[in-house]
């Protein structure tokens, strides 16, 4: 068996470095798996109307949660969206 020695110091810094690696793990697990946007943003992100907004939701365009008058979309739910109406373009 070997015996490895080093300084307080170094010591100290090594330990310091673990916890920090530590916070940024645990600081990850507690963000929120899934993003959520409300209307606002939504209507801001696509550029629509709130009569627009209601019109995809109504028709099952996109999906939503609600609660209470407030409406909420998943970040994943409008990306979907946008990749189901996306065209290649065709001229090369």
């Amino acid at each position: 068996m070997e015996v490895i020695t080093i300084q307080s110091e170094a010591f100290n810094q090594i330990v310091e470095k673990i916890e920090a690696v530590n916070k940024r793990l645990d600081a990850k697990e507690k963000e929120p798996k899934e993003k959520w946007l409300d209307n606002v943003e939504v209507m801001a992100i696509l550029k629509i109307s709130k009569r627009t907004a209601q019109n995809y939701r109504d028709s099952g365009l996109i999906s939503f949660s609600q609660v209470g008058n407030k409406i909420y979309y998943r970040l994943s739910d409008i990306e979907t969206l946008l990749n189901k109406h996306y065209f290649k373009a065709f001229k090369k």
